[in-house]
């Protein structure tokens, strides 16, 4: 039978379907619904009214120096279920439907943090689509030292900053909010190459997160001032850490940065996730120093892909004789 796509663009509308996977979930869709700046989109991909697979395509507007654009990507390459049809086929039409739907009103399209690289390849190709190396750094955390491969000079900054007064809380009211994403934005504001939700975000995320579980905020605090955090997902056995920040100019003997990841990787080892992934690990040929800091952790550095495709056709045939 032929395969039937959906599409949902409000979370109330989207009934009850099956899945572990957060980045196609109804719940992170929610959560990015209430976001200014964001506009999710669910396909789901049917056949005799069973759900047979799902993809939630996220839509960004960025302001530049030449106006409003909008970027529209995807985490992976969509969740799917038992079917008489093969996954590679059910992407086929969701990966179509998808570039048609958003090549002209998106200026980028993109489909990041693949588990699988090759998944897809002749889709992405016949799409128009094209690859660009990537890294992902991933730790096993299910060993029976969670800190068995982390550097001896990060062992001592955790323990020195809990010696000196630093403590690693679960940001579990509004108030504690506020006070992270304040911090955040201030660390954010001299990041030009990474994107800051709004407040709302964070909000709609911690209440989510408290009927859920599929995700938490964590804080750094001393003296009762936030002075560092980190937001993570989880999903089936791995935690994906989104953001994360510290006050380290202004507490260098607290290590607020260090602790905020510490703290999300001791909450998912104890919550029995066997994996632990920083979402952003950067390009492979250049340095970048947040990789060389969450390298210090003990993970292991994986090659992966990104898939792109640009609005203008001629640019991006370029680029596909550039990558592909």
């Amino acid at each position: 039978m032929a395969i039937r796509l959906t599409t949902y663009e409000h979370a109330k509308d989207i009934p009850d379907l099956p899945g572990t996977n957060v980045f196609h979930s109804t719940e992170l869709f929610r959560i990015l619904e209430q976001t200014p700046g964001y506009r999710p989109v669910l396909l789901v991909a049917s056949e005799d009214d069973r759900p047979i697979g799902k993809l939630l395509c996220v839509t960004r507007r960025n302001f530049r120096l030449l106006g409003f654009t909008n970027k529209t990507y995807v985490y992976g390459t969509g969740e799917y279920f038992k079917s008489k049809h093969s996954r590679e086929e059910i992407f086929d039409e969701l990966l179509t439907y998808f570039t048609l739907r958003y090549k002209e009103s998106s200026f980028l399209l993109e489909f990041r943090n693949l588990e699988e690289p090759l998944f897809g390849y002749r889709y992405f190709r016949r799409n128009g689509y094209f690859p660009v190396r990537w890294l992902r750094v991933r730790n096993s955390i299910h060993h029976e030292q969670l800190d068995k491969w982390m550097s001896s000079s990060r062992k001592r900054q955790i323990a020195r900053g809990l010696k000196n007064g630093a403590s690693m809380e679960i940001a579990s009211d509004p108030e504690t909010v506020k006070a992270f994403f304040a911090m955040l934005k201030k660390y954010y504001s001299a990041k030009i190459h990474r994107y800051l939700p709004d407040f709302r975000f964070f909000a709609s995320f911690a209440e989510q997160s408290s009927l859920g579980g599929k995700g938490k905020i964590f804080v750094i605090c001393h003296k009762e001032k936030v002075i560092g955090g980190s937001v993570c997902l989880f999903s089936d056995d791995t935690a994906y850490l989104m953001f994360s920040a510290g006050m380290r100019k202004s507490y260098p003997l607290l290590y607020p940065g260090v602790l905020a990841v510490w703290k999300a990787m001791i909450y998912a080892r104890e919550h029995g996730y066997e994996h632990f992934e920083f979402i952003e690990a950067g390009l492979p040929f250049r340095k970048f120093s947040y990789r060389d800091f969450i390298l210090r952790f003990g993970g292991k550095q994986l090659s992966t892909r990104r898939w792109f495709k640009v609005r203008w056709n001629w640019l991006n045939r370029l680029l596909i004789r550039i990558y592909v």
